[in-house]
């Protein structure tokens, strides 16, 4: 947040589209939109949502969320909506187009479960999407998360047309996200692979994606694939870090675009996580960007 010491700046979205920008990669924008509270409560409980309104609503100073460690301060509120409802705009598109949309928004969202901010999340905006998609019909959501740590947030909501498949670094913040939660809730599935927070190669890396990823979606056979894009795996990141080399979300990219073209015609909608630094999510999205 502006005026404070924090890994989860603006910089990150304003810094980062400029960039973007400058390198040809930021092409046909979308307008972002807020999302509705009605869109917020597919996801999260009516006293969760009126506790970060009031608690949000007139600080002065940041102060910490009282559901834990996720700070706020004044611009916190309606980033927040606007980062949901951009997630929402992004789903709409990627499934209009029958293509791949980013989303580069702050704050994360996976964290965030439905009645508790967590580690930089308020609201989940890959699950809020994926409910908006069902909503209007749509039947099956795979999320593909690659951020450095695990979408408790996203795992909580999985089921009722929602699937979850998730690498993190074991054992990390939020601490959950064991193999052993290996879930089946009807025809849905949650599948976590934890990988050493010491780290991993970026030849492993890549091959648990190119593996896990096909055989999730023939299992699901989703309409759309919506990806949690966490770049802090990135070697060198502040906040992650699993040494795996800026490169890989190249790779990523094409194993993510192979899946979507196979399963859901090549539906695919990216919301920005985690990633902190900036030289390494710039260029990781724009990796991503050239093989969309």
């Amino acid at each position: 947040m502006r005026g404070v010491a924090h890994p989860e700046r603006p910089e990150r979205v304003d810094a980062t589209a400029e960039r973007l920008r400058a390198r040809g990669i930021l092409r046909d924008p979308l307008p972002a939109r807020d999302a509705t509270n009605e869109e917020l409560l597919r996801v999260h409980t009516p006293q969760y949502l009126e506790m970060v309104k009031r608690e949000c609503g007139n600080l002065v100073n940041p102060r910490y969320l009282s559901t834990g460690d996720t700070v706020v301060g004044r611009g916190t509120l309606p980033a927040a909506y606007r980062a949901a409802g951009a997630a929402i705009v992004a789903t709409e598109a990627a499934v209009a187009r029958n293509a791949a949309v980013f989303a580069l928004v702050r704050p994360p969202g996976h964290h965030a479960e439905p009645g508790r901010g967590m580690g930089f999340c308020i609201f989940n905006n890959v699950a809020v999407a994926a409910q908006a998609y069902l909503a209007t019909g749509g039947s099956r959501v795979l999320v593909a998360d690659f951020d450095y740590h695990h979408g408790n947030g996203t795992q909580a909501i999985a089921g009722d047309g929602i699937s979850y498949l998730s690498t993190h670094a074991s054992p990390a913040y939020p601490g959950t996200g064991a193999a052993e939660e290996r879930i089946e809730i009807g025809e849905d599935i949650v599948v976590n692979v934890p990988l050493p927070a010491s780290g991993v190669s970026t030849e492993r890396f890549v091959a648990v994606w190119d593996s896990s990823l096909p055989e999730i979606a023939r299992r699901v056979r989703p309409d759309v694939l919506l990806v949690s894009a966490g770049f802090d795996y990135a070697a060198g990141d502040p906040v992650g870090d699993l040494g795996v080399a800026v490169e890989a979300a190249s790779a990523l990219g094409r194993c993510i675009a192979t899946v979507a073209a196979e399963y859901c015609d090549g539906r695919v909608a990216y919301v920005l996580e985690g990633g902190y630094d900036l030289d390494a999510l710039t260029e990781s999205i724009a990796l991503i960007a050239a093989g969309a």
